[in-house]
This record gives C-alpha cells, structure tokens and sequence, in this order.
C-alpha cells in the first residue's frame, strides 16, 4: 500500500485527485493540506481517515508518506517539490508545473539529484476516449493524420463570484498564463501522442475579451515534422457573463481516408470512412483514476513507466503554451 499526501484541497483535487486516490487499489489518502480552512475542512469531512494539515512544513514533516500529489497554484509548486524532494517523497504534479521554464527545469534536477520520481498530471490522454482514437488512428481507420481539431471553450465558472466581483479563481489562472497554458497544454500533449511527431513550427493568435495580461481566447497552430497541422483554440471568455453559459468541447481528426469525431456533449464518438459511420463507445475527457493506478505501477516499480507523462512531457508542453501566449500578447503591443 502506498500512502499519499494531497497538497492543495482546491477544485481539481476535490473532484479529481481525491477520489482517483481514495479509490485506487494499492493506493491510500494518508494526508491533506490547504491553508484555506473552508476547502481542508470539505474534504477532511469526506476523507476523516486523512490526517488534516494547514501547514505545508507540517504535511512534508509526515514520516508515514510515500508520495504526494501537488495541486497547488503553479507559482508554489517549485517550493512545493523541493520541499517533497527534501523528505525523499515522490511527486505527481498538477499543470502547469511551474511559472517559467527555468523553474520547470529546476524542479527536474532537484527530483533527479534526490532520486524521487516526478510525473506530470496529464490526466486526459488516460481517458477512454483519447485511448480509442489512438487505437483508431494506429489501426488504419482513417489514413495517415493530416489535421487535428481540438477546442475547448467555456467561461472558468462564470466571471462574478457570488458577491459580484471579478471570481478570485478566474484571477489566478489567468494571471498563470491563461486558457492556453492552462487548459491547452492537455491539447497539445494529445496532438503530441496521436501524431506521434514533434513540432516544427507554431504561430498564435489571441482575442481580448477581458482586461488581463494574457488573452481570454486564444488559437494555437501547429506544423509538425510528419506534415500534419494541429489546431488548438482555447477559452476562459466564452460566455463568462452568460445567465445561461455552455461550452464547446471537441476533438475533430482528419485522415487521408476518414475523420473522427469527439464531441463532449453526449460523449459522442464516431469515425467516418468509406466503410461507414462507425459509432464508438465515448466517455469523459479525463481520466484521474487510469492516471493513478499508473502512477501506483510507477511507485511500486520505482521508475516511470512507459505510458506516464513525464515531468519533460509537462515541460514541453508548458513551454510551447507560454511561448505562444507570449507570442500574442507582443502583436497585440
């Protein structure tokens, strides 16, 4: 059994990592820690068994962990590894793994010189559905990838917070990087492991449709080795002062001999070729408990197994969505 510590009690860990946790064989939620007592309070009443921290020093100080889950804000997870690499704890890290690239490639070799493992929380590529296009686009169905069409649209929960002002929340991910560092990155990685090839080019555009630094709606294009192009676009501002908000999440991959379709709304699945309109099995877009029972097959073995993103994965991507952002945010200067 290995126990784990869940530092940060936010929304990702409340929906996503403690369950993942608390119900995957082989793994046991030991300990958690936010300094906000409303969200520690939430989930501690869900998981009594977990011993309650509002101390990070504290958390780490914990001699019963064997690893810790990182899903605090990005600005703290350098100083959040290095305080898991001091005890000898292995880390699962939540994106973007750090604010720049310097601090990404610090938090590597400081897990590297303390022989931790550091796994990137890339959980949709875990998803059934990501794992049924692979196998779609492996197999033949739809020719040799030429184009990929990814979006994902909606409002970060609204823009008001219940006593209608600007939602703390919102503030932070977009003073991270916005909808391209923070939601794109899963996009890019799933471009990176359907195709298969690295990128050669990119270019960004952005539309400002709230006064932040970094762009509520953004587009990335990609240009990879194979010849493929991928398209992200990517939005915090989508609806965001709705009454009635919806979203728009779809995965579209065009083939020399057919294209698959993902449309979130309904868990629609299907490939189109000459043979037919081939309904699939759909499913979430994300897939936090595949991740960690991987991540527990890493513990155990000591090492990241193929398959687990890795701190280098988190970085690739992290970087090319904050190079883009940037390149944006110059053209509109």
């Amino acid at each position: 059994m290995k126990r784990l510590g869940l530092l940060g009690c936010g929304v990702v860990a409340d929906y996503g990592h403690s369950w993942a946790i608390a119900q995957t064989p082989g793994l046991e939620l030991s300990a958690l820690c936010d300094p906000s007592p409303a969200a520690l309070a939430q989930l501690a009443a869900r998981f009594p068994n977990a011993r309650a921290f509002s101390d990070p020093a504290a958390f780490f100080a914990d001699e019963t962990l064997d690893a810790v889950s990182i899903c605090t804000p990005a600005p703290l997870h350098r100083e959040h590894l290095e305080q898991a690499a001091a005890r000898g704890l292995h880390v699962l890290c939540e994106k973007p793994l750090a604010m720049t690239d310097p601090d990404i490639e610090s938090m590597i070799q400081t897990s590297e010189d303390a022989g931790i493992l550091l796994g990137a929380a890339l959980c949709y590529r875990f998803s059934p559905v990501a794992r049924r296009i692979k196998r779609v686009i492996e197999e033949g169905w739809i020719g040799e990838l030429r184009a990929l069409r990814l979006i994902y649209l909606w409002n970060l929960h609204g823009k008001f917070d219940e006593s209608g002002i600007e939602s703390p929340r919102r503030i932070g991910r977009f003073l991270e990087g916005g909808p391209l560092v923070d939601c794109g990155v899963h996009q890019l990685d799933l471009a990176l492991w359907w195709t298969g090839s690295e990128i050669a080019r990119t270019q960004s555009a952005a539309a400002w449709i709230e006064e932040h630094d970094a762009p509520g709606h953004v587009w990335l294009h990609v240009d990879h080795a194979s010849g493929a192009h991928t398209c992200i676009e990517v939005s915090f501002s989508y609806c965001q002062t709705a009454k009635e908000p919806r979203d728009v999440f779809t995965y579209e991959l065009i083939g020399t001999e057919g294209m698959v379709r993902y449309d979130r709304d309904g868990w629609l699945l299907e490939v189109r070729n000459s043979h037919g309109t081939h309904r699939l099995e759909g499913s979430s877009e994300k897939n936090f408990h595949g991740m960690y029972a991987l991540w527990r097959d890493c513990l155990e073995a000591g090492t990241l197994l193929p398959g687990m993103p890795t701190a280098r994965d988190g970085q690739r991507v992290t970087r090319i969505a904050r190079q883009a952002t940037e390149e944006a945010l110059a053209n509109r200067r």
